[in-house]
């Protein structure tokens, strides 16, 4: 990324970091201890809030109040923090490490892995459903609706279940992009959609960012999976080598390194096309995007 970029990242990291540990403050009354402080540690273990960030600066495009904003951004990382939980089950990826740390599972326990991921998924909902978010109800009935068409059955959790059928049974080219773009693409394309629908862009700008958020959520799993197949533990922050191991679907698997690399570039491509309407007001993101390849 570039500086000013990478400085923007940092800035949405710890604006949203703030707004989501006083959330999680307020949703752990009540809460019994060992469930909330696996919510905390699911959460706040780090990470480098891109969701978060790309509902900022798809918002920062439209001349709009802010104010809300960051509850977006963060119901978005309850999400993806939610999911990558569930992931790492025994049951699904099995993994023992995530951002260099033990997985929820390993931590607490199976049994509260699951609970604290539910909590944060309902979590999401209520922070978007409250008043606090947007003064618009439309609009908050609007980001609850995305949210969950984009994180559910069509798209986030349909994509898990793709991925896990394909250890199966590989799939082609075309099997791979679909399962990207909804495992990982969707909530990217959501994350995007909802910047620009708390700022009150039109249906046109809405789509365009949605529809770019996809495709660079698709591309950013692509790059994952190059790490995981070139990369080591350490830097990475979580066991790499394990999609070979477990005969993941990838690009990497179906047409080598190299290959893969060069998907990656056409990638970013067609998602950064799909922001030509709006100019160089979307420097950031282009760059962000194009980041990927490097």
């Amino acid at each position: 990324m570039t500086a000013t970029t990478s400085d923007r990242l940092a800035a949405a990291r710890e604006g949203v970091d703030a707004v989501l540990t006083a959330l999680l403050d307020d949703a752990a009354k009540g809460v019994p201890d060992r469930l909330a402080a696996a919510m905390r540690y699911a959460a706040l273990a780090g990470g480098k809030r891109l969701r978060p960030f790309f509902v900022l600066e798809s918002a920062a495009m439209f001349d709009a109040p802010r104010e809300g904003l960051a509850r977006v951004a963060a119901a978005i990382e309850c999400i993806h923090s939610y999911s990558l939980v569930h992931d790492d089950l025994p049951a699904m990826d099995d993994d023992d490490l995530r951002r260099g740390q033990p997985t929820v599972h390993r931590a607490f326990d199976e049994a509260t892995a699951i609970l604290a991921g539910d909590a944060l998924l309902t979590l999401a909902f209520e922070v978007l459903a409250d008043p606090a978010t947007h003064p618009d109800a439309g609009v908050r009935v609007a980001l609850v609706a995305g949210l969950a068409r984009h994180a559910g059955a069509a798209g986030m959790v349909g994509g898990q279940e793709l991925d896990l059928a394909a250890e199966r049974e590989p799939p082609g080219a075309e099997g791979i992009g679909r399962l990207q773009r909804m495992k990982t693409g969707a909530l990217f394309g959501f994350a995007c959609e909802a910047g620009a629908c708390h700022a009150g862009a039109d249906d046109a700008g809405i789509a365009a960012l949605a529809a770019f958020g996809v495709g660079y959520g698709a591309a950013f799993q692509m790059a994952d999976d190059l790490i995981d197949a070139t990369g080591d533990t350490a830097s990475a922050g979580k066991r790499t080598g394990k999609d070979a191991d477990r005969g993941k679907a990838t690009f990497v698997a179906l047409d080598g390194v190299d290959g893969a690399r060069r998907r990656l570039e056409e990638a970013v491509d067609d998602a950064v096309r799909h922001l030509a309407p709006f100019g160089d007001r979307a420097d950031i993101l282009i760059a962000a995007a194009r980041s990927l390849v490097a």
